[in-house]
């Protein structure tokens, strides 16, 4: 690699974060912040030098290996390949497509060639036993975006950088640089939104890093957040403060809102949710009020009992308060590779419970089962029992509820594959692990994230590093699986035609299709003076194609279409290697209603599946037991997910992985800080030192995320020397949201004692 100073985006979260590394004599010499990233502008979080640590990792793997009687052994490419080829042919032949399931973990949206090569490789194995972290994350967020807007991938994003009031609930943008809304820099930003006069709430059972910052902050119990939206929609109906503004004439079903929300006064949600009433019809009228205004909501009201009724409200309070699609509110991002309008173009919408998982029934979305019951589909004999299990960039024993059961599931397996560039405590299980290259050994473009993100910028990075002699990228790993198994299928041979269109995937990657997209995008193709001479004929030629004419839609997307006539143009893959730093495409801007794809065009207020909840919801309003403790999880700026924890920068220093407690819980049971205490659910238990703080609601203790590292056979060294615990041992697969299917990690009940060890329980 050339000495000097190569621009790049920081993967290791949702944010986007340009990043400036110095390389010098082959190795990187320095990791900053890139000032000239029209989006980051020089901030970078701690997790950005990590690039470094994982890169460098001499534990990460890079050859090929396979599980023997003596151990891991390497193998060629060549030898891997046919393997995993001719067992998982093998098990679908003696068992049937379905008994075969794969599992996707969330490395995959930050990787542009694997996005491209999912499907291929999905359709090569033809099981419907498909899994992914969706369903212990965002799922909520797409089920109420295709209920409401039509597709599963259109979110409303916050305009932080242009809004007066910013009421944050379950969400802790402080550590995550947002979710669901790319957003670096989130001090800075809220520091000019107090500088100019706003204002920040923030509403969570924990005083997260956010809400030190807030103007205002309350606490309110796990999973009681829909009670307090619901009776904020119900103050919006009783002062005659509904106004949908600029979606007015877009919204329907408004009456079949207010009557749902009758039952829930705000006096009677005060007691369950732990906010007093005034406090929450005074929040009802600052939305209301303030013209930029914008609601959010994020993993602690997403992951709980009440998931889908929650986010569906959240999104519902914006659009009754005039906030969908202004400045200073929600609005859609128009990203330069826009995957909504080519999904909805190709017909892939999205789309919930078209089928229902084999032994618990739960509903399928968009192609996939929630992730808390592959443990079910792997124990439970009968047809269509998962036999061999195929992972790629994913951990579920450490992500997903009762990981220790998934564990017991794994080792039972007839075969499993793993596609990762560590041996963790899912991929041990493996009978071969397959590891890509790094990804500062590819190159980068955020497909994904620049969908969500609090501006429209477009931003290509080339690979930093050349890759080891025969390694392999994710995109060629999953192409060549893909084609073998095609193979296996037809007997051994595909068609000519079929043929060549694998060796030409295979040949060009995902960088020309990129460019392909960039160019037929909305910033694409610049059409200069000739263009507006010719643009009124385009447009009675596209106006005059049948509705659903292919054309039209096709169209439509690309910079023929008049909508993207004010919009920069000229993009393509050349351009933004002339500017590595990436593009500044603009702010986001007002898009309805041509951004909405629901069939009749109007904007869902009232879907049927949120209304039948309703008496589900006014069962919280009875009071609960007084001694219950609810767990719920949390983030830091340093960890994300549990593949952060080999790098020693990132877990140095004071112990992250602790159980905070409120100080009257902790008394009551006999726990001081710093003391070992047991936390268990169901038969489950696990042993963390207690963290006695004020800092959360009477009533709640909380677990970070992915820790756990105390498994054996894993190689992680420095993961293992902070093991933690996972929080997931504790809690309960059983539980999920009714409606979405998404697994209860906030919100589920705990026992919590002091820990003995087995000499002093003897003794005792």
């Amino acid at each position: 690699m050339q000495n000097g100073t190569h621009y790049r985006t920081c993967h290791l979260c949702e944010a986007m974060c340009g990043v400036a590394i110095e390389v010098e004599d082959g190795k990187i010499a320095s990791i900053k912040g890139d000032e000239q990233d029209p989006l980051s502008q020089g901030h970078i979080c701690p997790k950005a030098v990590a690039l470094q640590d994982l890169h460098e990792d001499t534990e990460r793997l890079r050859k090929p290996i396979r599980k023997t009687a003596d151990g891991w052994q390497e193998m060629s490419w060549d030898e891997a390949f046919d393997l995993v080829a001719e067992r998982l042919t093998d098990v679908r032949k003696r068992h049937g497509r379905n008994s075969i399931g794969v599992y996707l973990g969330n490395p995959n949206v930050h990787n542009h060639g694997t996005l491209m090569t999912t499907m291929p490789f999905l359709h090569a194995i033809g099981t419907q036993n498909r899994f992914s972290a969706t369903s212990n994350d965002q799922l909520p967020h797409m089920l109420a975006s295709l209920e409401m807007f039509g597709h599963q991938i259109l979110f409303p994003i916050p305009d932080i950088d242009n809004t007066d009031l910013f009421i944050c609930i379950g969400g802790n943008p402080m550590a995550s640089n947002g979710s669901l809304m790319t957003v670096p820099d989130v001090r800075g930003r809220i520091k000019a939104l107090k500088q100019r006069g706003g204002k920040l709430v923030v509403i969570d059972p924990r005083r997260t890093e956010t809400a030190k910052l807030a103007d205002q902050f309350h606490f309110v119990r796990p999973g009681t957040d829909a009670l307090l939206l619901m009776a904020m929609v119900h103050t919006l109906f009783a002062e005659n403060l509904v106004n949908a503004g600029a979606a007015e004439r877009l919204v329907k079903d408004m009456g079949l809102l207010r009557l749902a929300a009758l039952g829930f006064s705000p006096e009677s949600v005060a007691e369950p949710t732990g906010i007093a009433a005034d406090d929450i019809r005074q929040l009802a009228r600052d939305l209301a009020n303030t013209r930029k205004a914008a609601l959010y909501t994020r993993m602690g009201t997403s992951t709980q009992a009440f998931g889908a009724t929650t986010t569906w409200l959240a999104y519902c309070l914006n659009i009754l308060t005039g906030k969908l699609d202004i400045p200073g509110g929600v609005l859609f991002t128009q990203p330069a590779v826009d995957l909504v309008a080519l999904g909805a173009l190709s017909g892939q919408n999205g789309h919930f419970a078209k089928r229902h998982s084999r032994v618990r029934g739960l509903p399928e979305f968009a192609g996939e089962y929630p992730a808390s019951t592959m443990a079910d589909e792997m124990l439970t004999p009968g047809d269509g029992q998962i036999r061999a299990f195929v992972t790629v960039a994913g951990n579920p024993v450490l992500s997903n509820p009762n990981g220790q059961r998934l564990d017991e599931a794994l080792e039972g397996l007839e075969f499993m594959v793993s596609v990762d560039y560590y041996l963790n405590e899912t991929t041990r299980h493996a009978d071969v692990i397959l590891p890509p290259t790094a990804a500062l050994e590819r190159s980068h473009y955020d497909l994904i994230f620049s969908m969500f993100a609090v501006r429209n910028v477009a931003k290509y990075s080339e690979a930093l590093f050349e890759p080891v002699a025969d390694a392999r990228h994710d995109w060629q790993i999953l192409l060549e699986l893909a084609h073998r198994l095609e193979k296996a299928r037809k007997g051994g041979r595909l068609p000519l035609r079929s043929e060549l269109g694998w060796k030409a995937f295979k040949a060009l990657g995902p960088d020309p299709i990129l460019d392909a997209l960039l160019r037929t995008g909305p910033y694409g193709a610049n059409l200069g003076k000739a263009g507006k001479l010719v643009q009124p004929a385009l447009d009675l030629a596209i106006d005059s194609l049948p509705k659903r004419h292919p054309l039209k839609g096709l169209a439509k997307l690309s910079p023929l279409n008049r909508r993207w006539q004010e919009l920069p143009k000229g993009l393509s893959l050349s351009l933004l290697k002339d500017y590595p730093s990436g593009v500044d495409l603009g702010p986001l801007q007002p898009s309805l209603p041509e951004r909405l794809y629901t069939r009749d065009g109007k904007i869902n207020l009232a879907p049927r599946r949120y209304l039948a909840d309703v008496e589900r919801l006014k069962a919280l309003l009875e009071p609960g037991k007084a001694n219950d403790l609810q767990l719920i999880g949390r983030r830091h700026v340093r960890s994300n997910n549990s593949w952060m924890h080999n790098s020693q920068r990132l877990v140095k220093g004071k112990s992250r992985c602790t159980l905070m407690m409120h100080p009257v819980d902790a008394e009551t049971r006999g726990l001081t800080d710093g003391q070992q205490a047991e936390i268990g659910s169901g038969g489950r238990s696990v042993v963390l030192p207690v963290e006695v703080t004020e800092d959360i609601m009477p009533g709640v203790v909380s677990i970070p995320h992915g820790w756990g590292h105390h498994r054996p056979g894993t190689g992680q060294s420095t993961a293992a020397a902070h093991a933690g615990a996972s929080i997931n041992d504790v809690l309960n697969d059983a539980d999920v949201d009714p409606v979405s299917g998404t697994s209860v990690l906030n919100g589920q009940v705990v026992s919590v004692k002091v820990w003995q060890t087995e000499a002093q329980l003897k003794q005792a």
